[in-house]
């Protein structure tokens, strides 16, 4: 019984704080650079979760 107490309040402390409700939202960078050395393309994808943030870089 104890443990189902804790379970739960842990359960909602967990929906208060908001960690479950942030969507994953990814992001897309590209760039195209002109210069005396050619054409350089590059760019970048990612992921953020709230203050989380991982990205990729071509």
């Amino acid at each position: 019984m104890r443990n189902r107490i804790i379970a739960v309040l842990g359960l909602a402390m967990l929906c208060a704080c908001g960690v479950d409700g942030e969507p994953v939202q990814p992001s897309l960078n590209a760039g195209v650079g002109i210069g005396s050395g050619g054409v350089h393309v590059g760019g970048a994808v990612g992921l953020s979760k709230g203050p989380l943030h991982v990205a990729l870089g071509f």
